[in-house]
């Protein structure tokens, strides 16, 4: 068994980092002796990716599904770049992301409508309206927070209404 050269704790065979210390195998495991001649891991696109869509060195399915919860860009590349668009759970992650972006603009749109029509009430109007954003705002940080949790999880979270959409959209 392989001992990491950071550390020395054991290595797990086919691991890419160190369990103890987070150190890249190739690093930790120091030089050629530890190459796929010896019996080491490959320095090929492959090692210690299992569990990687498509097998290929990409990203895992929970990772980049939490990952397209963080603004519309990295939703919209996991929809047209292959192997991401072919996973329905990917697919489903980023088609959610979207449209719960999509509702977040109408809601700040509403919620500049309303705090339109508070600024004309004296003093109460403007409390109410920094407390209503502040509610708002923390909510949705915190639904946003905990979208990406799930599916870093590898749960499939639906939202009301939006999660209904995000699943017709996956399955196309």
């Amino acid at each position: 068994m392989a001992a990491c050269a950071k550390c020395g704790a054991p290595l797990l065979e086919g691991a890419g980092f160190c369990g103890s210390c987070g150190a890249p195998v190739s690093a930790a495991a120091g030089g050629a002796s530890a190459g796929p001649a010896a019996g080491g891991p490959s320095a090929g696109p492959a090692a210690g990716t299992t569990g990687t869509t498509a097998g290929s060195g990409g990203l895992t399915p929970n990772v980049a599904g939490a990952l397209a919860y963080f603004t519309i860009i990295p939703a919209i590349i996991f929809l047209v770049v292959e192997p991401y668009n072919k996973d329905r759970f990917i697919k489903f992650h980023a088609f959610q992301s979207l449209f719960f972006n999509l509702a977040w603009v109408v809601l700040i749109i509403g919620m500049m409508i309303v705090g339109f029509i508070l600024a004309l009430i004296p003093v109460v109007g403007w409390i109410l309206d920094i407390l209503l954003w502040l509610a708002i705002g923390l909510g949705g940080f915190a639904l946003w927070v905990y979208t990406m949790y799930q599916a870093y999880n590898e749960k499939k979270f639906m939202l009301p209404v939006i999660g209904k959409l995000a699943e017709q959209q996956a399955s196309r």
